[in-house]
């Protein structure tokens, strides 16, 4: 195939991620997605720890256990956001595409 372009090498930084185009965005959507959700997690483990001290620390003041518990609760519906919206993706995939982790690990074809 003649290529209007000229010859076009792939950066050697991205042949961990594949040679093929569809099957290397995939992959390095789904390092993305990775990061995303290890970040998420050590986000809500900071706020978890931050808002224990913040209930130990409050003593008989009952506006800081409330802002403790508050945090914690604010942190548990961050968590479960982000298990359902893989949850969901998951559900979609296997509903569209008949694999569950075709979102998540998409492979474009060309």
């Amino acid at each position: 195939m003649n290529n209007p372009f000229g010859n076009i090498t792939q950066p050697p930084a991205t042949r961990n991620f594949g040679t093929d185009p569809g099957t290397a965005f995939g992959n390095i959507l789904q390092l993305i997605f990775n990061v995303l959700i290890m970040a998420g997690g050590i986000w809500a483990l900071l706020n978890f720890i931050l808002a224990g001290y913040a209930f130990l620390s409050a003593g008989d003041n009952p506006k800081g256990v409330e802002a403790a518990w508050a945090k914690i609760y604010q942190t548990i519906i961050g968590l479960v956001f982000l298990v359902g919206a893989f949850l969901i993706a998951g559900v979609i995939g296997l509903l569209i595409y008949g694999k569950p982790d075709a979102l998540l690990h998409p492979v474009l074809t060309f």
